[in-house]
């Protein structure tokens, strides 16, 4: 093999320079083109059988690549180059390959174009062609690519802009400084703690204390991916991978490379998935679903769940290796009722931030509605005192929130009659007891109720506990 992507060649620009794969088996033809493409900016590869060309492409990515069809063990036929272009295209469907042959046989350069090729050029080749080739080929294949990278933006990520981090309390004095230590660093990180403690915005916060904090931080909440598109969600597919399959999709860990993926209720992971998830971990790894070619990515990985993973390993439902590679450090967020000296700076917060989206002149909590929150329990945590909020906000007569406005009261009193309720309320009061008898553990209210984790987490978003 001969590379061709030294320091001391490289173009000025290298984040805009192509990438060239070119394979033929004469090595003159290897120079002339390298004289020809190497001032145009070009980074090259080359390569003098298919055999390595193909083993290029498995482990580097390229923006096009040039072959011949004709080598030393058929030189007339062209078979081996048109084996070529169908392999090179199930590597990667969107690969701009252009052919090169000796032999005028416009039913080769046909049948290298029915198998996917974009082009084709004739030895010996007008210099001025093979460039204009090049170039359109290449420059159709990176706005396909950018393309389909902001469609995946779109997709995924959320609206700029994080909640602030906020942490008064004593009992977050810990977890403030131990953020701080580790912010700065590429360790992987455990945030673990009660449903609605603030998980996600601590990932936030490291991301943002990090030296990826201008890339890009890709959240996925795994509880509730359905076993049968955890990989195509995580890993991409390529087109024609499945029956739904339509185009390829980039994956998480794919848009997260550079940057930070977060994984949150990482304990509803299947045990089968896990072991797709440590290998990328290990080795920086994966292929995307449909696809035999490997990619490398780089990523930090911060993880979350309410779940005892020591326990769930116990008892055979989670990976030891797994949970290794995850919790290089560990971070336990307390409940909302273990920093109630946080509670008025969170409901100001949220309360200024749900007055402004619903353009109400909201100037504060009337005392005896501040002692209302201070008294209760907030088994929900964090995210119930925000859906708290909201609705305070909505239902407000005055331009003060009162005690009546919280609806922390308003549950149905136990001597209800069940004939007086509705399936939705009844459902939330089960729901609510069977998280408080577990002491907010969703893992252990979802056995007690007869769910699945993932089931008992919808719910739980749905009636905002």
């Amino acid at each position: 093999m001969v590379s061709e992507h030294r320091a001391s060649d490289a173009p000025p620009k290298q984040e805009t320079a192509c990438r060239l794969l070119i394979a033929d088996d004469q090595s003159h033809i290897l120079e002339a083109l390298r004289l020809l493409l190497k001032p145009e900016g070009y980074l090259l590869e080359m390569v003098r059988t298919p055999a390595l060309a193909l083993e290029a492409l498995a482990h580097e990515s390229f923006d096009g690549v040039l072959i011949d069809l004709n080598y030393t063990r058929d030189t007339t036929s062209g078979l081996e180059g048109l084996e070529l272009v169908t392999r090179v295209k199930e590597l990667d469907a969107q690969l701009p390959v252009v052919v090169m042959t000796a032999w005028a046989n416009i039913d080769l350069a046909v049948e290298a174009m029915r198998r996917g090729a974009g082009d084709f050029i004739q030895k010996p080749w007008e210099n001025a062609r093979l460039l204009n080739i090049l170039r359109t080929q290449m420059e159709l294949h990176r706005s396909q690519k950018r393309a389909q990278w902001l469609e995946a933006e779109n997709r995924i990520l959320r609206a700029p802009g994080a909640p602030d981090f906020i942490a008064s309390a004593a009992s977050m004095r810990p977890v403030v400084e131990m953020m701080a230590r580790i912010g700065p660093s590429d360790a992987n990180v455990l945030v673990t703690g009660e449903h609605g403690t603030g998980k996600e915005v601590v990932a936030q916060t490291l991301h943002r204390l990090s030296s990826r904090s201008d890339r890009t931080l890709v959240a996925v909440n795994t509880g509730a991916l359905p076993e049968g598109t955890f990989e195509s969600e995580l890993f991409g597919h390529v087109k024609g991978a499945f029956t739904d399959a339509r185009t390829d999709r980039i994956g998480r860990f794919e848009l997260a490379n550079g940057g930070t993926l977060f994984l949150d209720e990482i304990a509803n992971i299947p045990v089968r998935q896990q072991a797709k998830l440590l290998r990328v971990l290990e080795t920086g790894e994966m292929e995307r679903v449909g696809s035999s070619k490997t990619q490398t990515v780089n990523v930090r990985m911060i993880s979350a769940t309410n779940a005892d993973l020591r326990t769930e390993c116990a008892a055979g439902r989670f990976r030891e290796d797994l949970l290794f590679r995850l919790n290089t450090v560990e971070i336990n967020l307390p409940p909302l009722r273990e920093r109630r000296d946080d509670i008025p700076a969170l409901a100001g917060y949220f309360l200024a931030r749900y007055a402004a989206r619903y353009r109400r002149t909201i100037l504060g909590l009337e005392p005896a509605a501040l002692q209302t929150m201070l008294r209760y329990s907030w088994p929900g945590n964090v995210r119930e005192l925000d859906h708290t909020m909201e609705r305070a906000v909505l239902m407000a007569r005055g331009d003060r929130i009162e005690a009546p406005d919280l609806g922390l009261q308003s549950q149905p009193a136990p001597s209800q009659s069940l004939d007086d309720m509705s399936l939705e309320t009844v459902e939330a009061i089960l729901i609510r007891k069977a998280l408080a008898r577990s002491d907010g553990n969703v893992s252990h209210a979802a056995d007690a109720l007869g769910l699945s984790r993932g089931a008992l987490y919808r719910r739980i978003e749905k009636y905002g506990l």
